[in-house]
């Protein structure tokens, strides 16, 4: 069956067809003439993250240490020719009054120059020193010579300026000879540049005893201090050939320890135990302490909880040590003390 479209509608859908052409043209040169810009926002490129600073842990500050004057080596001692003083040795029988009457001296005197707390302690082989300027006999006392000073060395030296104008200088002296020291006194000279004295000042060893080889601390304070000085002199005043049997060595250090706060203070704790078959009185604990150059930076001289001990006894002791300056290395103890005077 076939249909048939007539003329006139073909000439409709044609004119229809051109007029919607003709208004697709024209609606696009409309939107063009509106001049719409679509700007295209480009993606930034990220640039570097920060990475996270790393700062190093915190090194804690070295401590403060003074630094010690130049050391002036101590002449070597030119003395002039003055008797050295007179020695004794004791022999069987003596007593110190026949003694005393023997050079014309005081039993007082004797028993000081020696430090003899009982004149019924002397002994068979014990040196004596007899003193000068003591005479008994009603004579003028005669003047005691200068007598040339037992050498003996000195080491690990500190000083440390206090904040009142003072001045600690702290160390050890060896005893260098083949015999034991006491009565060792030490002497310490402040130079300026020309090496002219500016201060001195002196002070005693800490040991009563000192072996042969051993070590004693000393701390001697300047109160008024030169604010400079270009060097020092450190030199022996006293030490004498030691009577050994009035002092009492079998005493031994145990359980040492000793904590602290840092360059404030630190307790220092410990015992002390007898193992000698008499009974020791008079004891005392002489405390070093040393810092990481090996300086004495402290010492001191306690008591422990108890100053007579037994044979195979022991007691404790507890004490403060303030360090003058830096941080505490090591602590060393030594103890000392006396036995009782034995009747003839």
């Amino acid at each position: 069956m076939y249909v048939t479209i007539p003329k006139i509608s073909l000439r409709i859908i044609a004119r229809r067809v051109a007029l919607f052409a003709l208004g697709c043209i024209v609606a696009l040169v409309f939107l063009s003439g509106c001049g719409q810009v679509i700007a295209v926002i480009p993606t930034s490129t990220p640039g570097p993250v920060p990475g996270a600073t790393f700062s190093p842990p915190a090194v804690p500050a070295p401590a403060f240490t003074a630094t010690p004057a130049p050391y002036t080596p101590p002449p070597t001692p030119t003395f002039t020719a003055t008797p050295d003083p007179t020695v004794y040795l004791v022999v069987p029988g003596d007593t110190l009054s026949r003694i005393a009457i023997q050079y014309g001296v005081s039993v007082e005197a004797l028993q000081e120059e020696n430090n003899i707390l009982d004149p019924r302690t002397l002994q068979p082989g014990q040196r004596l020193v007899i003193p000068f300027g003591n005479a008994t006999d009603g004579n003028q006392a005669q003047a005691r010579p200068t007598p040339t000073p037992i050498p003996f060395a000195h080491q690990r030296v500190h000083f440390s300026f206090t904040p009142l104008g003072g001045l600690w200088v702290l160390g050890e002296v060896e005893n260098t000879n083949d015999f034991t020291l006491e009565q060792i006194r030490v002497g310490v000279k402040l130079l300026d540049a020309d090496e002219e004295t500016l201060a001195l000042e002196h002070g005693s060893a800490l040991l009563n005893l000192v072996e042969p080889g051993e070590v004693a601390p000393f701390a001697i304070l300047f109160e008024k201090a030169p604010k400079e000085f270009a060097s020092y002199q450190i030199y022996p005043l006293s030490g004498v050939p030691a009577y050994e049997g009035g002092y009492y060595k079998d005493l031994v250090v145990e359980d040492l320890a000793f904590e602290g706060e840092l360059l404030a203070s630190y307790q220092v704790t410990g015992s002390i135990r007898n193992v000698g078959r008499d009974e020791a009185i008079e004891v005392q604990v002489i405390l070093t302490a040393y810092d990481s150059l090996d300086r004495v930076i402290a010492a001191r001289t306690i008591a422990p909880a108890l100053n007579v001990i037994p044979a195979d006894g022991a007691t404790t002791f507890t004490a403060i040590l303030v360090p003058l300056g830096g941080l505490v290395e090591r602590i060393h103890a030594a103890a000392q003390g006396r036995r009782y005077p034995v009747a003839n």
